[in-house]
């Protein structure tokens, strides 16, 4: 009989835990954080896991790994782009937990453990674990993701974040025949709209505020979706200039030009760009910029915020979000009720605000599509909140038994 069990993100889009029981052994699969105030970790975990497997880098699912391993002594199975990316971005939680006062997740010693205890695998590999193997598999999303499938007497694929498009950055994923389905919902209920259209209303609102006088902040995550923008500007007669972990996501980035999709096209697009270095003030920079692109693309913390601060009583300024806005974070607020909280103070914003979708995630549609050519007997849908699984459920009731965990339930498939 094999168990899973979700300690977090089943009914929710952040703090991704999922725990699987087969064969005698505890599998994890990925050990997030919630981005709040202040960041939210999973349920407990057990501390004789046998191993763990992480799909990507982002917080929401790698956050609480660091822990988890130096708790358990488990190895971590991820690409070695991945387990760069999750040690730059642990250490920067580190970073900004002392700065808000939140009680530290792990310590040093925890990423260390991480590192020590880490296997790096590839798309294509297979890993043996006593009686069951797992394939990895490109999950698109962003450079290094993955998909693992669990292959023993049923099948069973576990997506992570997936995205069925191709991208300025990564090639899409493909569907795989399983007897189970365990995929994610961000977006069930919602379509994106085409991607170019997107891109190419971006870079015209830009050029708007811009030729009218204005600045643009655009507030954005350091791995994949900095890269993305800069792509999407390299072309245009504008000073762009680069603050905060980007910066260093470039870099890693060209130290694995295998998982990007074109990498001399991002190479040039770095190069088009002014980076913010140390030591240099914001304040100059915002005077010769008409883009500045930082991070956090959440606005909990990071440069971000000085920009902004700088920028935000002038309504010919501009905030472009670029992602998804989680509940409880400063973006959130700033999309839904106009204000930001600045160092503890809930302050109104007068400069125009847009979101863009460049979600990494599959549209409403691609999932539907997905699901069905997996062909499975079950999906189980994780990392949506309650409308968004349902909108998935109904599509596909009827064809294949659909399955809407809780948190902490203990599901026998």
């Amino acid at each position: 009989m094999s168990l899973i069990q979700f300690l977090g993100g089943a009914e929710e889009i952040g703090r991704s835990a999922m725990l699987l029981s087969m064969d005698k052994l505890k599998l994890m699969f990925e050990y997030g954080l919630k981005p709040a105030d202040p960041p939210q970790p999973p349920m407990p975990a057990p501390h004789d896991i046998d191993a763990l497997f992480l799909t990507h880098c982002h917080l929401d699912h790698s956050g609480m790994v660091p822990d988890l391993v130096s708790r358990s002594g488990c190895r971590v199975y991820c690409t070695p782009l991945t387990l760069e990316l999750s040690d730059l971005l642990a250490n920067d939680s580190l970073k900004i937990a002392k700065e808000e006062g939140y009680p530290l997740p792990f310590g040093r010693d925890a990423l260390r453990h991480m590192y020590a205890n880490s296997e790096e695998v590839s798309m294509g590999d297979i890993i043996p674990l006593r009686n069951i193997e797992i394939a990895v598999h490109d999950a698109g999303h962003i450079p290094g993701a993955v998909m693992y499938e669990i292959i023993d007497q049923n099948t069973i694929l576990y997506t992570g974040d997936l995205n069925t498009i191709k991208t300025n950055l990564v090639m899409d994923a493909k569907p795989l025949r399983c007897d189970i389905l365990i995929m994610e919902s961000t977006y069930a209920g919602r379509e994106h709209p085409p991607r170019f259209k997107v891109e190419a209303e971006f870079v015209e609102k830009i050029h708007e505020v811009v030729d009218a006088g204005g600045k643009v902040i655009v507030p954005s995550f350091g791995v994949s979706r900095t890269q993305e923008i800069l792509i999407m500007l390299m072309k245009e007669r504008l000073s762009v200039w680069l603050d905060g972990m980007g910066r260093d996501v470039n870099r890693i980035y060209f130290d694995y030009p295998e998982y990007i999709r074109d990498v001399r096209r991002l190479k040039k697009a770095v190069r088009r760009v002014n980076i913010v270095r140390g030591g240099m003030k914001r304040e100059r920079v915002l005077r010769d910029a008409d883009v500045v692109i930082t991070t956090s693309g959440m606005l909990n913390g990071g440069p971000v915020m000085d920009y902004i601060s700088m920028i935000m009583d002038d309504p010919a300024n501009a905030i472009f979000l670029t992602g998804y806005q989680v509940e409880g974070t400063n973006g959130r607020m700033l999309l839904e009720e106009g204000m930001i909280d600045l160092q503890g103070v809930k302050q109104r914003v007068e400069c125009r605000i847009m979101q863009f979708d460049f979600s990494a995630h599959a549209g409403h549609s691609d999932l539907i599509r997905f699901a069905r050519m997996c062909e499975p007997s079950k999906v189980i849908l994780m990392h949506g909140n309650a409308d968004e699984r349902l909108a998935i459920a109904n599509e596909l009731k009827g064809e294949m038994d659909v399955i809407l965990p809780r948190a902490g339930e203990k599901i026998e498939i």
